[in-house]
């Protein structure tokens, strides 16, 4: 014991708790009352695990005749296989080629075995040789298989279950990557670090509480896995990169150990040209596409990941970017690895024109909806490939095969109709199409026609709004020139009677002059509407004024309106003309409800924080029910002649100023209309809420 140097003596110490520690965890697994496969496979890792440890912590004596190192070493190959197939075992329920796995495990151990024991030298001071270096990359290449394996243990699992398995992932993923940092600085330097090696043993052992923390609370190992496409083309990326990266820096070392005076000049010029290959592999669409479909195709049963590539098609097709034509051909191409294709959509003149188009030149091809091709499309929602004999007699259309590089066409229907077609060129890679690509595809289609008729839809929608808002600002129109005809015709009725009435003269001149002022501001807001501009001013104007104006406006009138009282200091923040012509609507109202020998009375004061103009009038009066269910109405009228537009505005443009019209009638006892505006007040030239 004397005789044993002190490096050695510290590593069979810290390898000597190491096994303490795994075979006391395997004797409490053994305990259990059923062990099950993946336990078996944990039994196997932790005794093999401990038995390794233990044959390191005697490396220093020779019991029974043995060469520890040896045995050391076949432990150790086992115990790494051991975790590896653990780990596989796991995995499996998500789908990963368990076989393939574990033959690939088993042919990484063997060629550990083969090449030999990279810490018989540990303390010897000469650098390494090639075969140390080569089997310093196998046990590196393992360290490396088993990250990513408790990467995807991890990440294959659903949150809500990785309660149950996110310490045994920490505790294997330190013990590999304590292993890669191992191997790594031993590739780096030529030879295996003692002092790293020696404290290989320690880290092991902290493990165990973890492992044992996650054999408790997950005794069955139950792992609702879901292996992902995207995580397992990251993996293989990485390994790819791995081996490339370790190919490549052994050429470089190998390049500079022949090459004599050359050889640092050529390993240089490797490395860089190795490099800007990787980058140009990695940059290139090809390269991904083929790795995807050789993911596809030998890894999982099922060819598409259709919660992925779902979501992936929903997000491409409502996010912004391009038009929607062209984001649609580009989700439909990316499931079958196209790098191009054009659109074309059925018009109201029955025929297929061209809508968009993604990486290809433009299309001047058509093609009636009537047609044999089109027919086969809707009837059997065929995906034509090019090459292919269709069914039946139908026929490819002729300008169809003039597209580079054609190679399918997708059919997009729509409620039982051919809503168009997408044509896509022919993939990067070689792509096998069978009935899961052409379900995929159909049924993207109907998604894709189901977005762009939406599309469509929105573009005729608005079209119809803008049409709407015309006959709308018509209809207003009209009406107010109903109210002025209106006007001039009491006008003249009473102009037989009283035109040799100075004062009747000079109220009916008033009006025409009113008429006319009002005739012209309207004419002057259809210009500026016209014209892109705002039709309305909203400036801070007395009250009081715009109600004697509309007031006097109906001077002639029988029975012609009176002002009970006007408060002159209420200001509103209003367009004029726009609040004066309300006003008219609901005088003219008044004055066709209310009999000669009747009476109508306006009167503005001030409510609280808000002014209220009141007309009251002794008409016929109107209903509950019509108040509530008509009145407030568009195109509402009891009139012979009406337009019921007018109290319908009035109301809107209350809402629009912030108030609020009230109603209050009975039949025989007369209506009474109350408009409340908020209050402002002019300080400047710059209007303040009161």
């Amino acid at each position: 014991m004397s005789t044993m140097p002190i490096p050695l003596l510290i590593a069979a110490v810290s390898h000597g708790l190491c096994a303490a520690a795994f075979l006391a965890f395997t004797a409490l697994l053994l305990a259990g009352r059923r062990v099950r496969e993946t336990q078996r496979a944990m039994l196997a890792g932790c005794a093999a695990t401990g038995m390794w440890a233990g044959a390191v912590a005697l490396r220093g004596w020779q019991p029974w005749g043995l060469d520890m190192a040896q045995v050391a070493f076949a432990l150790e190959v086992a115990r790494s296989a051991a975790w590896l197939v653990f780990l596989a075992l796991l995995l499996a329920p998500a789908g990963l080629p368990v076989k393939r796995l574990l033959g690939g495990i088993a042919a990484l151990a063997t060629l550990q075995l083969a090449m030999g024991d990279v810490t018989m030298n540990l303390w010897a001071p000469t650098p390494a040789n090639q075969p140390v270096l080569a089997a310093i990359v196998v046990r590196l290449l393992l360290s490396v298989l088993g990250i990513l394996l408790v990467e995807q243990l991890y990440r294959g699992t659903p949150p809500r279950e990785r309660w149950g398995i996110k310490f045994a992932c920490l505790g294997l993923g330190t013990l590999f990557v304590y292993d890669f940092y191992l191997f790594s600085d031993a590739m780096l330097f030529r030879r295996v670090q003692p002092d790293i090696w020696a404290a290989r043993g320690i880290v092991d052992a902290l493990c165990v509480p973890l492992l044992a923390i996650t054999a408790a609370r997950n005794p069955g190992w139950k792992l609702g896995l879901a292996l992902s496409r995207k995580m397992m083309m990251r993996s293989a990326a990485l390994v790819g990169c791995a081996l490339y990266l370790l190919a490549m820096a052994a050429g470089g070392w190998y390049l500079r150990s022949v090459g004599g005076a050359w050889g640092p000049v050529m390993q240089l010029a490797c490395l860089v040209g190795a490099a800007l290959l990787l980058v140009g592999v990695l940059f290139s669409g090809t390269a991904r596409a083929r790795v995807r479909v050789f993911i596809s195709k030998h890894f999982y049963q099922a060819r598409f990941d259709y919660r992925d590539e779902w979501r992936r098609f929903t997000q491409a097709l409502s996010e912004g970017g391009p038009v929607p034509g062209e984001r649609a051909i580009q989700a439909i191409a990316a499931l079958a690895e196209s790098p191009a294709g054009a659109l074309w959509i059925a018009r109201d003149s029955g025929v297929c024109e061209p809508a968009a188009r993604w990486n290809m030149p433009p299309q001047h091809g058509t093609e009636s909806v009537d047609g044999d091709f089109c027919r086969l499309l809707r009837a059997r929602q065929w995906v034509a490939e090019a090459g292919r004999p269709l069914p039946g007699t139908s026929r490819m259309p002729a300008w169809l095969h003039e597209i580079p590089q054609l190679w399918l066409v997708v059919p997009l229907l729509l409620h039982g109709r051919l809503f168009g077609f997408v044509a896509l060129a022919r993939p990067r890679t070689a792509v096998a199409l069978n009935w899961e690509v052409y379900d995929l595809l159909r049924l993207a289609g109907s998604q894709a026609a189901s977005c762009l008729a939406h599309g469509e839809l929105a573009e005729r929608l608005a079209d119809a709004r803008q049409f709407e808002s015309f006959n709308r600002m018509s209809t207003f129109v009209v009406h107010d020139v109903k109210n002025l005809l209106s006007q001039h015709s009491l006008l003249l009725s009473n102009a037989e009677r009283h035109k040799h009435n100075p004062a009747f003269q000079e109220d009916m001149l008033a009006t025409l002059a009113h008429s006319v002022q009002k005739m012209s501001g309207l004419l002057q807001r259809l210009v500026r509407s016209d014209m892109g501009h705002g039709g309305e001013t909203a400036t801070v104007l007395p009250l009081a004024g715009v109600v004697r104006a509309a007031v006097q406006a109906y001077a002639t009138a029988q029975p012609h309106p009176v002002v009970e009282a006007a408060d002159e200091a209420l200001c509103a923040l209003a367009d004029g003309q726009r609040l004066e012509r309300v006003l008219a609507h609901l005088l003219q109202n008044a004055v066709e409800a209310t009999p000669p020998q009747g009476s109508i009375r306006v009167a503005l004061r001030r409510q609280g924080d808000a002014a209220l103009i009141e007309l009251r009038d002794t008409g016929m009066g109107m209903s509950e029910a019509f108040m509530r269910d008509r009145l407030f109405r568009p195109f509402e009228t009891t009139k012979p002649v009406g337009m019921g537009i007018g109290v319908y505005e009035s109301r809107e443009y209350v809402r629009e100023l912030g108030g609020r019209l009230e109603v209050d009638s009975c039949p025989g006892a007369g209506t009474t209309f109350r408009l409340i505006l908020p209050l402002h007040r002019a300080t400047g030239d710059v209007a303040v809420a009161a």
